[in-house]
């Protein structure tokens, strides 16, 4: 599986924006996408998932700013994150991650974009 995301940039505090990470290769054993970010001198956060049939999950960090989406079932879908009131806590490289129903399969990651919030 391969993973390439886009959307990132630099915003001011407030605003929005919007990622986006589109799967091809073996799609059809993609189980969850997600999204992680990683700020300097930090470690890889988990933001959000998405299941093979939409189930959602976030980390409190984000609950009710940032929403994950993807047009389910259709394996081709690109999964997204929407990004609201924006602060510079958010600024990080954010990766898009894709898991297998095949247990013995790896993680599978973008090669991240950069957010920059900033006034």
């Amino acid at each position: 599986v391969h993973l390439v995301e886009s959307g990132g940039g630099l915003v001011q505090p407030g605003d929005s924006l919007r990622l986006s990470c589109t799967p091809s290769g073996n799609i059809f054993s993609i189980k969850t996408m997600g999204w992680y970010r990683q700020a300097p001198g930090k470690e890889r956060e988990l933001l959000a998932t998405i299941s093979r049939d939409g189930n959602t999950d976030y980390a409190d960090s984000v609950m009710g700013r940032f929403t994950i989406s993807r047009d389910n079932p259709n394996p081709k879908a690109p999964a997204y994150l929407e990004m609201n009131s924006l602060q510079p806590d958010d600024t990080a490289v954010y990766y898009c991650n894709a898991r297998s129903i095949w247990p013995d399969d790896p993680d599978y990651w973008g090669q991240g974009t950069q957010v920059t919030v900033s006034s």
